[in-house]
């Protein structure tokens, strides 16, 4: 954040280290100034659900504090309400701590503190304290940890799961419509038995189901937050009363389940629950890159590919060769799962941080692990609204390859043995011949028996053609 020139843009704020220079107009103060001049290793602040995480967070510990008799009844109410401006998306440039700050990310507190201390000053008409008030009873050792959870749990349910439920409905939808078509298999990129599109995009929608099921389970461990366990886990300076009762009241306030933790050490000391969660948000990333690279294999041509579908033309797709049209929708989400996948590397690494009582790299696994759910969030939305509800069969190539499909002989395995169903294929495919021309020629099978045995639909169903 570049600071003004003239000195008469700004004010003077003290803190326990002295003087610093402000913008005049800043609502944060001295702590969140030093954050910013001396943490400037990107253009990345933190995400903006984390700064509403740190909002419901203040806003919560004041109602709390003030339950316990332990925060003025006036203070209280104007912490809420300062806070509440920020949790409605006011003020948000506010916060322009680089994520790459200190690991506890005490500076995202302050920064917090400072913003809703001055607010709340504003709207009381008095002076209220960003330690005293807005921090009473917390510490940036249980506060950041909290607000991860929280902002996950959050950015899960209320965009990635519903999201992800849409692309699976998509899916359902897609397979009603053409799931009777038949298409070549492929394994190993070759050629292979005969599959529908019902049993393809299945495959994918199974997928989908599995890996939404993996991250609503990790989320469970989410929801039992730190706050509560202050510096290092024995919750000194909280009331012994307030953990519980502030997992309650934000429980409320935002129709969300959360607990307290039952070990604090555990919450400050490690952020276990948030690598299981970002292990599941990678094999989510694992099955978009699925989808997305299956979809531009058979969009793949139009003349010289698979052509199996054709998907629709989003915007011309190069600057030299006119016509050309890109499956970008697939490409992009593929670069997105590439980007959730090293997100985990990096979460990893974060989590084995843990050094005694507290992580120390929680801001970077803030950052990339709400980063991961938001492009896993638009993956799944694009990829439905803009890829598989929009596609096209050119059910002509699709019929064209299955009658070529040397693979078809496997059918005939169980009649005429292994040794001479290949023969036959190699023969097929030398001569450029459908198998059952082929095959007629080289058994004593009749026609009538072989359009049975080598029928692509029937041979989707498995088992053994009688």
């Amino acid at each position: 954040m570049s600071l003004p020139d003239n000195d008469k843009e700004f004010r003077i704020e003290k803190d326990s280290m002295g003087d610093v220079k402000v913008p005049f107009n800043a609502l944060y103060q001295a702590q969140t100034q030093r954050a910013v001049d001396n943490f400037k290793f990107s253009q990345h602040n933190m995400p903006v659900g984390f700064i509403k995480a740190l909002a419901h967070i203040k806003q919560t510990a004041a109602l709390t504090n003030a339950q316990l008799g332990l925060l003025e009844g006036d203070i209280a109410n104007a912490i809420n309400d300062a806070a509440q401006s920020i949790i409605d998306g006011q003020h948000i440039e506010q916060f322009p701590v680089d994520v790459f700050q200190t690991g506890s990310g005490t500076s995202s507190n302050m920064n917090a503190n400072e913003v809703i201390a001055t607010l709340a000053s504003q709207l009381l008409g008095g002076d209220i304290n960003p330690n005293d008030h807005v921090n009473m009873g917390q510490s940036s050792n249980d506060v950041v940890p909290t607000a991860i959870q929280i902002s996950c749990v959050m950015a899960v349910e209320k965009q990635l799961i519903p999201a992800l439920n849409h692309l699976i409905n998509t899916l359902e939808k897609k397979r009603s419509e053409i799931g009777a078509i038949v298409k070549t298999g492929r394994t190993h990129l070759m050629d292979a038995m005969p599959v529908t599109f019902d049993q393809e995009l299945g495959g994918w929608q199974f997928q989908i189901e599995q890996a939404k099921k993996g991250i609503e389970h990790a989320l469970d461990s989410v929801r039992a937050l730190a706050q509560g366990g202050t510096a290092v886990g024995t919750g000194i300076n909280a009331d012994p009363r307030f953990a519980a009762k502030f997992a309650d009241n934000l429980t409320q306030s935002t129709r969300i389940q959360f607990s307290s933790s039952d070990n604090f050490f555990y919450n400050l000391s490690s952020q276990d629950a948030i690598v299981a969660l970002s292990g599941q948000l990678k094999a989510a990333a694992v099955v978009t890159m699925k989808v997305a690279n299956d979809l531009r294999w058979m969009n793949s041509g139009p003349l010289a590919g698979l052509g199996e579908i054709e998907l629709q033309g989003l915007q011309p797709g190069s600057s030299i060769m006119p016509g050309k049209v890109n499956p970008v929708i697939p490409e992009a989400a593929a670069m997105a799962a590439a980007q959730v996948i090293g997100n985990d590397a990096t979460i990893t690494v974060a989590g084995q941080s843990g050094n005694f009582q507290l992580n120390v790299m929680l801001p970077v696994i803030a950052h990339n692990v709400l980063e991961s759910v938001e492009l896993l969030t638009n993956s799944a939305i694009a990829l439905a609204d803009k890829a598989i509800e929009t596609f096209k069969v050119r059910e002509d190539n699709l019929n064209v390859a299955l009658a070529k499909n040397p693979i078809l002989v496997t059918a005939l395995n169980p009649v005429i043995g292994y040794l001479k169903a290949a023969e036959i294929a190699k023969l097929a495919y030398k001569q450029g011949e459908a198998i059952i021309d082929v095959a007629e020629r080289e058994t004593d099978l009749d026609r009538d028996t072989l359009e049975r045995l080598l029928n692509p639909a029937a041979l989707t169903k498995g088992g053994v053609a009688e």
